[in-house]
């Protein structure tokens, strides 16, 4: 097998270019000696809500308290239902688990992998108290008929915004569009930090308190406890990164596009690629396609030296962690996991790495 020339990832190089500003953050965390919620991470919830033209950000451990925590603000009643789209990561269904409520599986449009609002009224009962969106890969879900769907029924929307950092429907941003809004910044993400992280965005004072103090025990004022809260505090440090790499997200999402423009003109039509609709702005967070030889096709690409990823390659009502669900038939869903296959197209490629990768992957039969 030949040396990997082009790998999915380089989380070390990735982060290579921000190594001098990293340091001077880990410095001054060390003379501060201020770890747990400090300046660092209140100047994080400024910023990111400015970036979104949102004033209330409140920073948490990871994506998935994110999601967990959208959901306890809401104080939902046990046994309540949340729509949710079928082909997403599992988290999204792990937090509606967590929190006493059942996730309500729908099916996602086949050309965009994101929830099919046509098919969401079908699902809602008088059980329905949310709807969980997932920009899933990087491109939003169709907001507008969703919103009209949430406003038809008086419920909720959550949006599950852990690959779609800056991605906009209609010059609206990811994020801004729901009662409250979950992101990851998990080290892959277009804004990755060094570790675990993660935040969310509401619309309320209110809610903005409570989701302050759910996050540290359940605490306003300290050891006075007046919500069941958790220890879900977004780290001092992991801020610091953050804040460092936020002014390039714009950035580095222009170069993602760059490259998945690439992919799109030049790649041969066997392979079904990204859908590209006016209105949506996708930061391809990840670069899929799909083919019913995937596997054949990731192994080919494999002995060419180029890696590549499956987002994901079992579904998430066929997992053994939620067997009460794995009698559950999802076609779209499991048509999606059996062919998808993420092709590198990351801040670290360069245009001529995306031009290897489809010069080779043209050449498969």
């Amino acid at each position: 097998m030949s040396p990997t020339i082009t790998p999915y990832e380089d989380l070390r190089l990735l982060n290579q270019p921000f190594e001098n500003q990293f340091k001077q953050k880990l410095n001054s965390f060390l003379e501060e000696g201020w770890y747990i919620l400090g300046k660092e991470v209140a100047l994080f919830e400024k910023e990111f809500g400015e970036y979104h033209n949102e004033k209330y950000v409140v920073g948490v451990a990871n994506g998935l308290d994110a999601l967990i925590l959208s959901l306890k603000c809401c104080n939902f009643e046990k046994g309540r239902e949340v729509i949710v789209p079928s082909n997403t990561y599992i988290a999204t269904i792990l937090a509606i688990l967590h929190c006493n409520l059942i996730p309500v599986l729908v099916e996602p449009n086949i050309h965009t992998y994101n929830i099919d609002p046509e098919k969401i009224d079908a699902a809602i009962t008088i059980h329905t108290v949310a709807i969980m969106v997932v920009h899933l890969y990087g491109q939003c879900c169709d907001m507008a008929a969703i919103q009209s769907i949430a406003e038809k029924y008086k419920i909720k929307i959550v949006e599950d915004c852990a690959q779609a950092h800056g991605a906009t429907y209609k010059g609206k941003l990811a994020g801004t569009f729901g009662d409250f809004a979950a992101f990851s910044f998990y080290p892959t993400k277009n804004l990755g930090a060094l570790g675990d992280a993660g935040a969310i965005i509401c619309k309320s004072d209110t809610d903005y308190e409570v989701l302050r103090q759910l996050r540290n025990y359940g605490s306003g004022q300290k050891y006075h406890n007046s919500l069941i809260g958790y220890n879900s505090r977004l780290d001092e440090i992991q801020a610091s990164f953050l804040r460092v790499k936020l002014p390039y997200l714009n950035q580095i999402n222009e170069h993602k596009n760059k490259l998945a423009l690439i992919y799109l003109e030049h790649l041969n039509d066997v392979f079904i690629k990204p859908l590209v609709k006016p209105n949506y702005y996708n930061v391809y967070h990840i670069f899929n396609i799909r083919h019913p030889d995937r596997d054949k096709i990731r192994a080919y690409l494999l002995e060419n030296g180029i890696t590549t990823e499956i987002h994901y390659p079992i579904a998430p009502h066929k997992q053994t962690a939620l067997k009460a669900m794995n009698h559950l038939n999802f076609p779209i869903s499991s048509e999606i996991h059996q062919t998808t296959l993420s092709l590198p197209c990351s801040y670290i490629h360069s245009v001529e790495d995306v031009h290897n990768v489809i010069k080779i992957l043209n050449k498969f039969n």
